[in-house]
Parts: C-alpha cells; sequence; structure tokens
C-alpha cells in the first residue's frame, strides 16, 4: 500500500500535535498567616484606629500579590482585620473556627487552594500552629503584644515548604 505524500504530511502532523507540550508545572501555593491587628480591650473587641491602619497596610503590601481566598475567625477583630483586604481585592471573607485543629485545617487549605494564594487572619495562639501545620517547620510563638508579624508560606509543586518571617 502506497499513501501519498499529502497523507503522510497530514499523519505526522496529527501524531505531533497528540504528543502536545510538555505539561506546565504547577504554580506554588502560596499561604499569608497574620495575627489580626491591634484591638480595644473587651469581649469580642473591635480594632483600634490604629488597628485599621494596620489592616489598610495589610492590604496595600498584598497589592503585587493579590489573594485568591480570604480566611479569618468568627472574632470581630479578625473580621474586620480581613474585610480591609476583601475590600481591597473583591474577595469574601471566609470563616473558620479557631478552634480547628490546626493540622486538619492545613490539609483542607492544600486540598482546595493549590497553586493559589490565600491569607489566614488569626490569633496569637493560633496562628504559629496553623503555619507549623502548612510548612511541616518550626514557627516561634507570637506574643500576645505582636501585632505586626506577617507569616509567608510558599510550597512548592514537589511539596518543598518555605517559611519568610517578615513584618509588617
Amino acid at each position: 500500500m502506497r499513501l501519498s505524500r499529502p497523507f503522510v504530511l497530514l499523519l505526522a502532523l496529527a501524531v505531533a500535535a497528540c504528543a502536545g507540550s510538555p505539561p506546565r508545572a504547577q504554580p506554588a501555593t502560596r499561604f499569608v498567616l497574620v495575627r489580626h491587628a491591634e484591638k480595644a480591650a473587651g469581649d469580642d473587641p473591635p480594632l483600634t484606629a490604629a488597628g485599621e491602619q494596620r489592616a489598610a497596610r495589610l492590604a496595600a503590601l498584598l497589592r503585587a500579590t493579590p489573594p485568591d481566598a480570604i480566611y479569618a475567625t468568627g472574632y470581630r477583630r479578625t473580621r474586620q482585620t480581613a474585610q480591609a483586604l476583601a475590600d481591597a481585592f473583591a474577595r469574601p471573607v471566609l470563616a473558620y473556627d479557631a478552634r480547628e485543629d490546626a493540622a486538619a485545617f492545613a490539609a483542607r487549605l492544600r486540598a482546595a487552594h493549590a497553586g493559589t494564594t490565600v491569607v489566614i487572619v488569626g490569633h496569637s495562639n493560633t496562628v504559629p500552629a496553623l503555619a507549623a501545620a502548612l510548612c511541616g517547620c518550626t514557627v516561634t510563638p507570637i506574643d500576645e503584644s505582636d501585632y505586626g508579624r506577617l507569616l509567608r508560606i510558599t510550597l512548592a509543586a514537589d511539596g518543598a515548604a518555605r517559611l519568610e518571617d517578615a513584618r509588617y
């Protein structure tokens, strides 16, 4: 059986198209964890004026890498801190339970948000444990008087984790 030249050329193009291009690497997953901004005194207090300014600074800081999802606990101070981000990036604030096991919440976050950027606003007694669960690394505690710590965790597609401990 003899094949015509146009048929052979068409067949070669079809085979090349099926081979496709090499698969693209999955983008890294990024988590940004912060404690709520400065709070007033009392039961379930709101942010102070300094806290509102810090929340606005956080939104400005994240302009270059807008979050795909924003989480906050149900407390007023965390919701208000997260709301500055929600307003800046037109994203809803998703609620999570501050009492949820850090490892379980971290697993849920990794599964639901692979390849995206997620901001989590929590508390001085919850953020370090959640960060440690996300990166599999040691994270130093956050002092009760410290409102300016920002933890960035980058998870590469191969599972490698990098923690950056910064101030804002």
